[in-house]
């Protein structure tokens, strides 16, 4: 992850959502925001990020934080996404790889002797001024928005 790094200013973009309102970075300067970056809707692990970033969401409401779930797929499979699992991140559809690339996490994977490329999974913690707090390259979803909620309450606690 060349392109960010921790204390630099968050790359701005904008993408749509299956809310109906595009989402932008910059619009939500005095708020702290998760940008967490996942595979593919409706599939075993993304499903279980998803869900429990849902189920910690009022808590990083509590916290001044905005949470943020972003991958390839379309609006419509957000939608179908969000109404299955009863989710509520906001999930912004990424299919032009505006904020993928933006924070350079289109990268060269390997699986089962496999070259590919293809999304890291990522969360970014961006600050109330725009800046990157925590950067966590997920390999174990299970514990991980628990651990960004806690960095989310220090990051508030300090404001």
């Amino acid at each position: 992850m060349s392109a960010i790094a921790i204390g630099s200013k968050a790359p701005d973009f904008e993408i749509d959502t299956d809310g109906g309102a595009p989402f932008r970075l910059s619009a939500n300067k005095g708020s702290a925001v998760v940008l967490y970056f996942y595979g593919t809707d409706d599939t075993e692990t993304c499903t279980n990020e998803n869900v429990e970033f849902s189920r910690l969401a009022d808590e990083f409401s509590a916290a001044n934080t905005k949470l943020v779930g972003i991958s390839e797929d379309s609006v419509a499979s957000h939608a179908r996404f969000r109404a299955k699992y009863d989710l509520k991140p906001i999930l912004g559809a990424d299919p032009d790889h505006k904020a993928i690339a933006a924070f350079d996490l289109w990268q060269p994977k390997k699986t089962f002797g496999r070259e590919y490329l293809g999304l890291v999974r990522t969360t970014i913690l961006v600050g109330p001024d725009g800046r990157i707090t925590n950067i966590w390259t997920v390999k174990r979803v299970k514990g991980h928005a628990d651990e960004v909620l806690e960095a989310a309450r220090a990051l508030n606690a300090k404001a």
